[in-house]
């Protein structure tokens, strides 16, 4: 099959005429100034497809739904609880296949599912043990996506607070009980969700669970975290996961929002990623995290749609150099291609294969249109800085069609994500 662009944002740079060759899911061959010919056109300029590094699928249902009060992240959570408390397999599948086709309406291509929702109401074990990893497994095949399944270890509510109540859902009890459950699934990677989770004996199993595989953790989210691992252990969660083995080039630090100076310097030795995920960071008002520090550290940064209270990676990226911008004064604190690598991190998902327009990378690709009210004009080497996820046309994950004209295979998404969330709804 071939795909022609008139703009292109490869390796090397902004392109025009790219002529793209897709075989068995791959590119085989990415050639610009080159004529149409017989190639299917792609309007606008064809980008790598998007990474969404960071995802709580049953959270989608909680959007639009949690301003009322005000509030904290943690009144935030008793909601999340809620929902939780309503999920099963099959209902969890219709919510999460919704939730991912408006993933691959925004541009994405492949998800890292940060899983936690292991079990049934009361921590009732399900027939199949995996039974809700199944379901996101089934509903990302079916919506056209490629899954990342992140089991996550949660044993615990708090540092000093054991699992109770819906938190059941998510304990297995123990780190050996988690491991064996998890290593029998469809897990493709592993969590640790939090160290105020997983208590500091089992950090260093679950981190030898997924040697060879990513190993994600939630890190420093919200001060009151840094504060009672402090008062506990004496150390930041920064260290107490270095001194516990559980950071390496494999880990992904999710939102090391309130790092201290020592911290940042510990990550960037240790070679991790840092995934940023501003819209949940600023809808939760958890704060602006350092992200140039951590990338003059030497750590490599990614993105992730978190919570879901907004599904677009382009606004994701362009926040990343925005929240840098309102911390600092400056503008430029991001390139143009910092924002795209950031954007593209497949490696975060274990697939160093993807997220760069070039032969022998795995065929996926989006092409943002330029022709409408908000990129109209607009250089397409900085179409990040103009462009939204409304003006996403088409999307190719492993060189199969999922999106064109702006339309998912799977029909009106919409109505699928109403219906997935009001079979959760309790009020009449």
């Amino acid at each position: 099959m071939k795909w022609f662009a008139a703009h292109a944002l490869l390796p090397g740079g902004p392109a025009t005429d790219v002529t793209f060759t897709v075989d068995r899911g791959r590119f085989t061959s990415v050639v610009p100034g080159t004529a149409p010919g017989d190639a299917t056109r792609l309007p606008g300029v064809v980008l790598p497809g998007f990474a969404n590094v960071h995802s709580h699928a049953f959270h989608r249902a909680l959007r639009g739904r949690t301003h009322d009060r005000g509030g904290t992240f943690w009144t935030w959570r008793e909601r999340m609880y809620a929902v939780a408390a309503r999920l099963d397999p099959d209902s969890y599948l219709a919510l999460a296949r919704a939730a991912y086709a408006e993933m691959a309406l925004a541009g994405v291509t492949a998800v890292g599912e940060f899983h936690y929702l292991h079990h049934g109401p009361g921590g009732q074990r399900y027939t199949e043990p995996n039974a809700m990893g199944d379901a996101l497994r089934c509903a990302a095949t079916e919506a056209g996506v490629r899954l990342t399944l992140l089991d996550t270890c949660y044993l615990a509510g708090g540092l000093d607070t054991p699992a109770a109540g819906v938190q059941l859902r998510f304990s297995d009890g123990d780190v050996d009980a988690w491991a064996a459950r998890a290593l029998a699934g469809p897990a493709t990677g592993f969590a640790i969700h939090s160290v105020r989770a997983v208590p500091r004996a089992a950090l260093s199993t679950v981190a030898q669970v997924a040697a060879g595989r990513p190993l994600h953790v939630h890190l420093s989210e919200q001060p009151a975290e840094n504060d009672a691992c402090l008062a506990r252990h004496g150390l930041t969660p920064t260290a107490l996961l270095a001194v516990e083995g559980a950071l390496s080039p494999a880990t992904t630090a999710v939102h090391a929002t309130h790092l201290t100076g020592a911290d940042v310097t510990t990550l960037g030795a240790a070679g991790i990623c840092v995934c940023l995920c501003p819209t949940t960071e600023r809808d939760l008002a958890d704060g602006i995290g350092p992200a140039r520090a951590l990338r003059d550290a030497g750590v490599t940064l990614s993105l992730g749609s978190d919570s879901g209270a907004v599904t677009d990676l382009v606004e994701e990226a362009r926040a990343l150099e925005m929240h840098e911008r309102l911390a600092s004064g400056e503008r430029g604190r991001f390139t143009p291609d910092d924002l795209l690598a950031a954007l593209t991190r497949h490696a975060a998902l274990g697939r160093p294969d993807a997220g760069r327009l070039a032969a022998g990378a795995v065929a996926d690709l989006v092409a943002l249109r330029t022709d409408t009210v908000r990129t109209a004009g607009c250089d397409p080497a900085q179409i990040l800085y103009t462009a939204t996820a409304a003006d996403v046309d088409t999307v190719l994950v492993d060189g199969k069609v999922v999106v064109t004209g702006g339309h998912h295979h799977l029909g009106p998404v919409s109505t699928h994500l109403h219906e997935a969330i009001a079979a959760l709804d309790p009020r009449p």
